[in-house]
């Protein structure tokens, strides 16, 4: 298994990583000139269908953890959405987010905020190997995925659905949509991500006794569609329903609710004892 998290990693920056990084934020600046109300709709929606059903429900809920069970069609569908988050492809962020419940604040995890909030925001991603794992560790960690053709065939080209997004935002808006709806909402899906990394490990109340830093933090909560109940979701980690308490708002567990109700989403595993706080 590979680990990203240890200071002699500082030394070796990831150009790849970087250079996306850098890239990107780059442009979602030049796209601050281009403001129009047109265009903060893109890049809202888009982070909805991204962060949301792609990530928060797609990559997180459902690959990573089996909360719920959906017909391959619709797992298929948000993993596509996950992918335009530009977070790497499904296996490769799957199994870094089971490392990380693995070793939570521990040797191993790849963005324990042990070694700095910075390290496990950002530093992580632009250091080191951040989700680069080899053939072993995805046979390890994501055997589930490893054998399903679509998610293997998906992982090779996972810059593609970003690509037909952003011609069709392009031939919809022109630059300045293409600007806001691909570089600005990609660029706020990564800092929205990487705040349950870092933040959530620091801030916030810790109603559950998980032996680790992780912490619910409403703000984030409502940033990422409910994924900010870190500790609700580190005490009950394949629980669907991450915003225990009765005021602990959870859009994704709606989401998975109203699938449910349309048939889409079965064997919805739920916290044994839900909190309410």
């Amino acid at each position: 298994m590979q680990n990203s998290n240890q200071g002699s990693h500082l030394q070796n920056i990831n150009w790849k990583n970087l250079s996306i990084v850098t890239s990107f934020h780059l442009l979602a600046a030049v796209g601050l000139f281009y403001f129009s109300w047109q265009n903060l709709a893109a890049l809202l929606i888009g982070n909805w269908i991204v962060g949301s059903l792609g990530v928060g429900l797609g990559y997180h809920r459902l690959l990573t953890h089996r909360s719920f069970k959906a017909p391959k069609w619709l797992e298929y569908t948000l993993t596509v959405f996950g992918a335009m988050a530009i977070q790497d492809d499904a296996p490769k962020w799957v199994a870094t987010h089971r490392i990380h419940h693995q070793f939570t604040e521990k040797e191993g995890d790849p963005h324990s905020t042990r070694p700095g909030f910075w390290w496990a925001h950002l530093g992580w991603i632009v250091y080191g190997t951040a989700n680069d794992h080899d053939a072993a560790t995805l046979k390890k960690y994501v055997p589930d995925l490893m054998k399903d053709r679509f998610h293997v065939a998906l992982a090779k080209f996972y810059y593609a659905p970003l690509l037909i997004s952003g011609v069709l935002l392009f031939a919809i808006g022109g630059w300045p949509m293409a600007l806001w709806g691909v570089f600005g909402r990609v660029v706020f899906g990564w800092h929205s991500t990487w705040l349950v990394n870092s933040a959530t490990h620091t801030w916030g109340a810790r109603p559950h006794a998980t032996g680790d830093d992780s912490t619910n933090n409403l703000a984030i909560a409502l940033l990422t569609f409910g994924e900010g109940w870190h500790n609700n979701h580190h005490a009950f980690p394949s629980s669907a329903r991450h915003g225990l308490g009765r005021f602990q708002f959870d859009q994704n567990w709606l989401t998975i609710r109203i699938f449910e109700r349309f048939g889409w989403a079965s064997e919805i595993r739920l916290a044994a004892q839900p909190a309410d706080h």
